[in-house]
């Protein structure tokens, strides 16, 4: 691969590489929209859908319970068959699963519609970022994965103001002499999905990874996509390229052995040899890399997904509690709210349930927290060739450790916001970080399939916790946040050194830690 990168060098940063961005960028924040939708619409929605809290969680969840099922098999399959086919199907079908979850009159419909979303989302990610990587040299690669990775800060402002500017309506459409009931936040999901409609314009319009190519043995198709990304970034004809004649003797090869060729390859065989091709990721080192970041992911991933998700509904109830001004902390809040909400559900049915609507001071804060979110892009993205990734997890993994032990006490919506920013600002950084050393420490073969393992195990923290969150918190506010802080602490003391030295024969504990786990684990990663 060492010649198309230099292929790729020469080529220079364009305005290929403008469109190539532009649709990573949206095609992530459609990405992100999937899940992001869910926590707004669930104080305004409760009543149309009658649901209860662990019913929110549920809901929460659902889209992650379709990424689980098939992140893995889709990314075994985008190693073998190309990532464009992916991309282009995959948006497609958000896009009509997310009309269909706006045309939703009931709890069900949504969540089989969110599951779908899930689903069409995981189809679509790896690919994504993968596809991505590829077109760049290795000497920027690391640099624009974060700054691609820095627009789900960027997707966190635009859903809120996005929000803000059609939930604060009380827009009511009825169709077909009432079959189809549409409220405001039906209407907000329609909107959403133009996103996914844009991106999946934007990918019929970008070629193949030459990377790709070349696994395949395509040199001559991987060749054109390269004259094209010089000419696109340049101005310049194909025949000033420097490469020019680049493969030229395999392309030879490749046309002497096609009379022995002619027979076609079945899918079995396309298959088995995409079988082949990632044995090598579960064998050793590649498998100790493969069980490290995906521990980190699991858990980096769960607490970044749970306090995110969580957030607009959390702020909601803050919003609407007046005396939350030093006298009594975030926990104080949150068992009078769950308190108030079994009362809700115990009495007689005749009483008009009123949903608890988010102000503009939810919308105002999630706005805050998504802003707070990019400044540790800024500075990872600086620091990462200079530190090196390794010492950030390290330093990150800390932050997290006293800033979510720091939530529980939170009493005043300042430090409330406060805490939630950087947490999620953190965390969200390593996640992108995480990326980053899966696309340096994986081969093309196998990339994509190694971002879905790593991605899946991520996903299953965010399914467990976004189900455990709201079932801890109808026990008491402090259990949640206690669980989480003492296992992290715990853990960051009593296996800090341990793992460190037995984690590569030990990989099966990695699954085992919680949020400190991330900081041990970050020893074990090569320096870069």
């Amino acid at each position: 691969m060492q010649e198309i990168d230099l292929a790729l060098k020469e080529c220079g940063i364009g305005w290929f590489h403008v469109l190539l961005l532009t649709s990573s960028i949206i095609g992530l924040i459609a990405g992100i929209l999937v899940t992001n939708t869910t926590p707004y619409i669930l104080p305004i929605a409760e009543c149309d859908l009658n649901m209860s809290l662990l019913q929110k969680g549920l809901l929460n969840a659902m889209p992650y319970i379709g990424m689980t099922l098939v992140s893995i098999f889709v990314g075994f399959l985008t190693d073998t068959f190309g990532r464009k086919i992916f991309l282009v199907s995959g948006f497609c079908g958000l896009f009509l699963c997310t009309v269909v979850g706006g045309s939703s009159q009931s709890y069900e419909v949504l969540v089989v519609a969110k599951f779908f979303e899930g689903v069409l989302f995981a189809v679509s990610f790896g690919p994504n970022l993968t596809m991505t990587s590829e077109f760049c040299y290795k000497e920027i690669r690391d640099r624009v994965i974060l700054f691609r990775s820095s627009f789900k800060a960027v997707a966190q402002i635009i859903v809120a103001a996005m929000s803000w500017g059609i939930l604060s309506h009380d827009w009511n459409l009825s169709l077909f002499n009432g079959f189809l009931d549409l409220h405001i936040w039906n209407i907000y999901i329609y909107l959403m999905s133009i996103w996914s409609l844009v991106s999946f314009v934007l990918y019929l319009f970008l070629p193949e990874s030459p990377k790709f190519y070349i696994t395949q043995n395509k040199f001559t198709e991987a060749k054109h996509v390269i004259f094209k990304i010089y000419t696109m970034n340049t101005g310049k004809p194909v025949e000033t390229f420097k490469y020019f004649n680049l493969w030229k003797n395999k392309e030879n090869d490749i046309i002497d052995q096609e009379p022995k060729r002619k027979v076609k390859i079945t899918l079995k065989q396309q298959l088995l040899a995409g079988l082949h091709n990632v044995k090598p990721m579960f064998q050793p080192p590649l498998v100790s890399y493969l069980v490290i970041i995906s521990g980190m992911n699991f858990l980096s991933l769960g607490f970044y997904n749970i306090i995110r998700l969580w957030f607009p509904q959390l702020s909601t109830i803050v919003e609407h509690y007046s005396n939350f001004n030093g006298e009594n902390n975030l926990c104080d809040i949150l068992d009078t709210y769950t308190h108030n909400l079994d009362m809700k559900v115990n009495t007689t049915l005749s009483e008009v349930c009123v949903p608890t609507r988010s102000g503009d001071e939810t919308y105002i804060n999630s706005m805050i927290l998504g802003c707070v979110c990019i400044i540790p892009f800024a500075l990872s993205g600086i620091l990462v060739n200079k530190v090196g990734k390794k010492n950030l997890f390290i330093a990150g993994g800390f932050i997290c450790v006293g800033v979510t032990l720091g939530i529980r006490w939170a009493n005043s919506k300042f430090s409330m916001v406060a805490l939630f920013s950087v947490d999620v600002a953190v965390l969200q950084t390593l996640t992108g970080l995480f990326q980053a050393s899966t696309v340096e420490l994986f081969p093309t073969r196998m990339r994509t399939l190694a971002i879905a393992v790593i991605m899946t195990l991520g996903r299953i923290g965010t399914l467990v916790g976004n189900v455990a969150f709201p079932i801890l918190l109808n026990l008491g506010c402090s259990v949640p946040f206690y669980s989480l802080t003492s296992v992290m602490i715990c853990k960051q003391f009593n296996l800090y050194k341990p793992f460190v030295r037995e984690c590569r024969w030990l990989s099966g504990q990695a699954l085992d830690l919680q949020s400190a786990g991330v900081t041990a684990m970050a020893l074990l990663l090569p320096k870069s």
